[in-house]
């Protein structure tokens, strides 16, 4: 008789707790990743211009990118992934690069009166920085470091 109440008090046990939601379906650990995305950025403000798409299905991903280079090209990838080829991408440049002009020359003074004066070293012109501070493990705040400047 003790061996039946102990299994009947077991069912319901495991049903009360079923019906209460702490078992779960197994996790699907198989299922097929599938997903699909895209963004863009145009900035006019910063010059910034960029690009970007990708779409999977299983073990099959695809996508390109684009962006400015800082020579005003832009540059273009185009790319696959799979088990079979692996990754591959086909990047192509587009527009025509521009430089900036090389920066002007400078000459120094020439020295009057037979000697020159140094200019005056200014180590930090805005201070010393701030760093964080934490003495001895505890308690917490910002110290100003002094590096005898």
């Amino acid at each position: 008789m003790l061996k039946v109440t102990v299994a009947v008090c077991a069912f319901v046990a495991v049903a009360a707790v079923a019906e209460a939601g702490y078992i779960h379906a197994p996790a699907d650990y198989y299922h097929v990743p599938k997903y699909s995305y895209e963004y863009g950025v145009a900035d006019a403000h910063t010059g910034d211009k960029k690009s970007q798409a990708e779409t999977r299905d299983g073990d099959v991903v695809k996508g390109h990118y684009s962006l400015v280079e800082p020579d005003g090209t832009t540059r273009t990838v185009h790319y696959t992934a799979d088990p079979h080829n692996g990754f591959n991408a086909e990047v192509t440049k587009s527009g025509h690069a521009v430089h900036a002009a090389p920066a002007p020359a400078y000459h120094a003074a020439p020295i009057a009166h037979g000697y020159a004066h140094a200019a005056p070293v200014v180590a930090h012109p805005h201070g010393a920085p701030l760093a964080f501070a934490n003495p001895l493990g505890y308690g917490h705040g910002f110290a100003k470091i002094n590096r005898g400047y």
